[in-house]
Protein backbone atom coordinates (compact mmCIF):
# COMPACT_ATOMS: atom_id res chain seq x y z
CA UNK A 1 0.00 0.00 0.00
CA UNK A 2 1.18 3.46 -0.88
CA UNK A 3 -0.52 6.65 0.27
CA UNK A 4 -0.07 10.38 0.52
CA UNK A 5 -2.11 12.88 2.50
CA UNK A 6 -3.27 16.07 0.80
CA UNK A 7 -4.98 18.31 3.35
CA UNK A 8 -7.78 16.21 4.85
CA UNK A 9 -7.68 13.53 2.13
CA UNK A 10 -5.54 10.43 1.67
CA UNK A 11 -4.82 9.22 -1.87
CA UNK A 12 -4.19 5.47 -1.63
CA UNK A 13 -2.84 2.90 -4.07
CA UNK A 14 -3.15 -0.79 -3.27
CA UNK A 15 -0.90 -3.35 -4.92
CA UNK A 16 -1.56 -6.81 -6.34
CA UNK A 17 -2.61 -9.34 -3.71
CA UNK A 18 -3.52 -6.81 -1.03
CA UNK A 19 -6.84 -7.17 0.75
CA UNK A 20 -8.75 -3.92 0.45
CA UNK A 21 -10.67 -3.72 3.75
CA UNK A 22 -7.74 -4.96 5.86
CA UNK A 23 -5.38 -2.48 4.18
CA UNK A 24 -7.76 0.42 4.77
CA UNK A 25 -8.23 -0.54 8.41
CA UNK A 26 -4.45 -0.75 8.84
CA UNK A 27 -4.11 2.77 7.41
CA UNK A 28 -6.84 4.08 9.73
CA UNK A 29 -5.12 2.53 12.77
CA UNK A 30 -1.66 3.80 11.78
CA UNK A 31 -2.85 7.30 10.86
CA UNK A 32 -5.42 7.49 13.70
CA UNK A 33 -8.34 8.10 11.36
CA UNK A 34 -11.62 7.76 13.26
CA UNK A 35 -14.09 9.53 10.96
CA UNK A 36 -14.14 9.74 7.20
CA UNK A 37 -15.62 8.82 3.85
CA UNK A 38 -14.24 6.38 1.29
CA UNK A 39 -14.44 6.15 -2.49
CA UNK A 40 -12.54 4.12 -5.01
CA UNK A 41 -12.14 1.87 -8.03
CA UNK A 42 -9.80 -0.86 -9.17
CA UNK A 43 -9.38 -4.45 -10.34
CA UNK A 44 -10.08 -7.47 -8.12
CA UNK A 45 -9.93 -11.24 -8.50
CA UNK A 46 -11.72 -12.28 -5.30
CA UNK A 47 -14.59 -10.48 -3.59
CA UNK A 48 -17.16 -11.28 -0.94
CA UNK A 49 -20.22 -9.05 -1.11
CA UNK A 50 -23.67 -9.54 0.28
CA UNK A 51 -26.98 -8.21 1.35
CA UNK A 52 -28.43 -8.03 4.85
CA UNK A 53 -31.35 -10.30 5.70
CA UNK A 54 -33.27 -8.22 8.21
CA UNK A 55 -35.58 -11.08 9.21
CA UNK A 56 -32.62 -13.32 10.07
CA UNK A 57 -30.39 -10.43 11.21
CA UNK A 58 -27.39 -11.61 9.21
CA UNK A 59 -25.45 -10.84 6.08
CA UNK A 60 -25.84 -13.30 3.22
CA UNK A 61 -22.43 -13.40 1.53
CA UNK A 62 -21.75 -14.13 -2.12
CA UNK A 63 -18.21 -15.13 -3.12
CA UNK A 64 -16.81 -14.31 -6.55
CA UNK A 65 -13.43 -15.63 -7.71
CA UNK A 66 -13.04 -14.15 -11.18
CA UNK A 67 -11.64 -11.03 -12.87
CA UNK A 68 -13.72 -8.05 -11.71
CA UNK A 69 -13.56 -4.30 -12.24
CA UNK A 70 -14.55 -2.37 -9.13
CA UNK A 71 -16.76 0.23 -10.77
CA UNK A 72 -17.52 2.03 -7.55
CA UNK A 73 -16.83 1.91 -3.84
CA UNK A 74 -18.45 4.07 -1.18
CA UNK A 75 -17.98 3.78 2.53
CA UNK A 76 -17.54 5.33 5.91
CA UNK A 77 -15.03 5.16 8.72
CA UNK A 78 -16.38 5.52 12.25
CA UNK A 79 -15.42 4.06 15.64
CA UNK A 80 -16.50 0.95 17.49
CA UNK A 81 -14.97 0.06 20.85
CA UNK A 82 -12.14 2.52 20.25
CA UNK A 83 -11.12 1.01 16.91
CA UNK A 84 -11.77 2.14 13.32
CA UNK A 85 -14.97 0.61 11.95
CA UNK A 86 -15.27 0.44 8.16
CA UNK A 87 -18.65 0.13 6.44
CA UNK A 88 -18.13 -0.37 2.71
CA UNK A 89 -20.41 -1.03 -0.26
CA UNK A 90 -19.09 -1.71 -3.74
CA UNK A 91 -20.15 -2.69 -7.24
CA UNK A 92 -18.13 -4.84 -9.64
CA UNK A 93 -18.30 -5.31 -13.40
CA UNK A 94 -17.95 -8.82 -14.78
CA UNK A 95 -16.49 -9.89 -18.14
CA UNK A 96 -20.01 -10.34 -19.58
CA UNK A 97 -20.98 -6.78 -18.64
CA UNK A 98 -23.20 -7.72 -15.71
CA UNK A 99 -22.71 -6.04 -12.36
CA UNK A 100 -22.64 -7.49 -8.86
CA UNK A 101 -22.39 -5.66 -5.59
CA UNK A 102 -23.46 -5.10 -2.04
CA UNK A 103 -21.91 -4.84 1.40
CA UNK A 104 -18.19 -5.54 0.96
CA UNK A 105 -16.56 -8.04 3.31
CA UNK A 106 -13.45 -8.93 1.29
CA UNK A 107 -11.75 -7.81 -1.90
CA UNK A 108 -8.34 -8.93 -3.15
CA UNK A 109 -6.57 -6.64 -5.60
CA UNK A 110 -5.60 -8.28 -8.89
CA UNK A 111 -3.91 -5.30 -10.55
CA UNK A 112 -4.36 -2.08 -8.58
CA UNK A 113 -6.89 -0.12 -6.55
CA UNK A 114 -7.17 3.66 -6.33
CA UNK A 115 -8.89 4.93 -3.21
CA UNK A 116 -9.55 8.24 -1.54
CA UNK A 117 -10.18 8.59 2.18
CA UNK A 118 -11.47 11.99 3.24
CA UNK A 119 -11.10 12.57 6.95
CA UNK A 120 -13.64 14.54 8.93
CA UNK A 121 -13.27 16.42 12.22
CA UNK A 122 -15.14 14.90 15.14
CA UNK A 123 -16.08 11.44 16.30
CA UNK A 124 -18.97 9.13 15.45
CA UNK A 125 -19.32 5.74 17.05
CA UNK A 126 -21.39 2.63 16.52
CA UNK A 127 -24.02 1.13 18.78
CA UNK A 128 -25.59 -2.30 18.39
CA UNK A 129 -29.31 -2.14 17.65
CA UNK A 130 -31.26 -5.17 18.92
CA UNK A 131 -34.20 -4.60 16.56
CA UNK A 132 -32.16 -4.71 13.35
CA UNK A 133 -29.05 -6.56 14.52
CA UNK A 134 -26.89 -3.83 13.00
CA UNK A 135 -24.21 -1.50 14.38
CA UNK A 136 -25.85 1.89 13.82
CA UNK A 137 -24.31 5.36 13.89
CA UNK A 138 -23.98 6.71 17.43
CA UNK A 139 -23.40 10.44 17.82
CA UNK A 140 -22.83 10.35 21.59
CA UNK A 141 -19.02 10.26 21.22
CA UNK A 142 -19.03 13.90 20.10
CA UNK A 143 -19.32 16.48 22.84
Amino acid sequence: MFFHKFGDTYAIRLERGEELAASLKELCVTERVRLGTLSGLGAMDHVVVGVYDLAEKRFCPNVFDEPLEMTGLEGSVTEREGEPYLHIHASFGRADGSVIGGHLSEARVSATAELFLRTLAGRVGRVFDEETGLNLLDFRLEG
